[in-house]
C-alpha cells in the first residue's frame, strides 16, 4: 500500500498548495511542482528504490496530472470537464489497490520515525500505515473539498445560493475539512459509532438553517438548497470514509 500511500500524499500537498497559493494568483504549475516534489521526497525517504522508484515517478506525474486537471486556470469559475480527473483520481486507487501486493515496504527514515515515535499507535502500526494515514489527513483538509466539487459539477447541482446576500452554506468550505478530519481521526481510534455522531450532529445542526427556505417566497426553494447541501454532505462523507478504509486495511 505505499504506493497508494504516495499518491495521498502527492494529490493531497497539490490540492493544500493550491488553496494557499491560488488566492494569490501564483504561477499556474507551482503547485503542481511542489506536490511531485513532495511524492518523490516521501519516495526516497521511504526507500522506495528500484522497481518502486519507476512507481514513484509515475505517481508524481499522476499528482501533477490531478493538479492540472482538477483546478481550473485563473479567470475560470468552472471546471470545463469535472469527470476527467474524478476519473483519474479513480483509476488510480484502483490501479493502485490492485498492485498494492508487489508494492515495496516502506524502510528506511519513514520506518525509523514510526519505530521511534512517542505515541503508542504509532509504535503499533506499520509504516506503510502511518504513511497511508498521513497522505489521509492531507486529503481530508484540502482534497475532501476539491472533489465534493467536482461531483456538483458533474451532477449539476449548483450551489442555490451563489450571488445571494447572507450566503450561510459557504461555510461548508470550513466545515467539510473540519468533519472529515473528525470522522478520519474517531475512525483510526475505531470509534466509528462516535463518527456517526458527528454526521448526524451536522444534519441536525443544518435542520433549521435548510428549514427556513420552506417560508422564501423569492430566491433558492429548500428543495435547491436541501439537495446541494445533501450531495455535497454525502461525497465529503464518502471522502473520509474511503480514505479511512485505505488505511485501516
Amino acid at each position: 500500500m505505499s504506493w497508494i500511500a504516495l499518491l495521498l500524499i502527492g494529490v493531497g500537498t497539490v490540492d493544500f498548495a493550491h488553496s494557499l497559493l491560488d488566492p494569490l494568483k501564483r504561477i499556474r504549475w507551482v503547485p503542481e511542482a511542489i506536490g511531485a516534489v513532495a511524492v518523490i521526497a516521501f519516495g526516497l525517504l521511504a526507500a522506495l528504490f528500484g522497481g518502486d522508484l519507476a512507481a514513484v515517478i509515475v505517481i508524481a506525474g499522476i499528482a501533477v496530472l490531478w493538479g492540472f486537471l482538477a483546478h481550473p486556470p485563473q479567470g475560470v469559475d468552472k471546471n470545463p470537464r469535472p469527470g476527467v480527473p474524478l476519473a483519474l483520481l479513480g483509476v488510480a486507487v484502483f490501479l493502485g489497490i490492485l498492485l498494492a501486493p508487489v508494492a515495496g515496504e516502506v524502510a528506511g527514515p519513514v520506518a525509523a520515525w514510526a519505530e521511534q515515535a512517542p505515541w503508542v499507535w504509532v509504535e503499533a502500526a506499520r509504516p506503510e500505515a502511518v504513511l497511508l494515514a498521513f497522505g489521509g489527513l492531507l486529503v481530508q483538509i484540502s482534497t475532501g473539498n476539491v472533489v465534493v466539487q467536482l461531483v456538483l459539477d458533474v451532477t449539476k447541482v449548483a450551489n442555490p445560493l451563489d450571488g445571494v446576500a447572507g450566503n450561510n452554506l459557504k461555510g461548508g468550505r470550513i466545515l467539510g475539512p473540519l468533519e472529515r478530519l473528525t470522522i478520519f481521526g474517531l475512525g483510526l481510534t475505531g470509534s466509528l459509532a462516535a463518527a456517526g455522531l458527528v454526521v448526524a450532529a451536522k444534519s441536525l445542526i443544518r435542520w433549521p438553517e435548510l428549514q427556513s427556505f420552506r417560508a422564501e417566497s423569492e430566491g433558492p426553494s429548500i428543495n435547491d438548497v436541501t439537495e446541494y447541501f445533501l450531495v455535497g454532505s454525502f461525497v465529503s462523507w464518502m471522502t473520509a470514509l474511503v480514505t479511512l478504509a485505505l488505511v485501516i486495511t
